[in-house]
């Protein structure tokens, strides 16, 4: 390991760090300034047993499509999931599914669990042992065959895209 990489093990995430400590405290003071450097010095520096390789990015158009396609799912999930939950609650078809998944890198396959967790109305519940499949949870399943597809096809088709695998 270099010398540089040593002492900043993830320059890219100690910079975003640095941006979020000052954006969430919206103050450029010194004090606020040297704290925000410490923490992207910092954070990194003792988390980096965590991230024994690098992770790397690609496809910047993917990404921010991946980005825009998640927020818009997150907010229209969660205006269906307050309808369902201001009506009957007979209506409701809850069930677990089993979504398989073909991703070879770790941090994506979190990646993709964290992504449907994010979204109202669904949460990984396992992932399991051998990595191919997510067991989740929705709140309202009709067709458990279109659910499997659409999380294949809207989050992890880019997730295997981004990451390369």
């Amino acid at each position: 390991m270099s010398a540089k990489r040593q002492w900043l093990p993830h320059p890219a995430t100690s910079a975003l760090l640095f941006v979020v400590w000052l954006l969430l405290n919206h103050s450029l003071s010194a004090g606020h300034i040297l704290l925000g450097a410490a923490f992207g010095f910092l954070i990194p520096l003792f988390t980096r047993r965590f991230f024994p390789e690098p992770v790397y990015l690609s496809r910047p158009g993917t990404i921010l499509r991946f980005l825009v396609t998640v927020l818009w799912d997150i907010v229209a999930a969660g205006i269906t999931v307050a309808r369902l939950s201001l009506g009957p609650m007979s209506k409701l078809k809850p069930r677990f599914v089993r979504i398989p998944v073909a991703l070879d890198d770790d941090f994506a396959l979190t990646a993709l669990a964290s992504t449907i967790s994010l979204t109202p109305g669904t949460v990984s519940a396992e992932i399991a042992p051998d990595r191919g499949h997510i067991l989740i949870h929705a709140l309202d399943v009709d067709d458990e065959a279109a659910l499997v597809r659409t999380i294949k096809e809207r989050y992890e088709m880019p997730i295997k895209e981004i990451f390369q695998c």
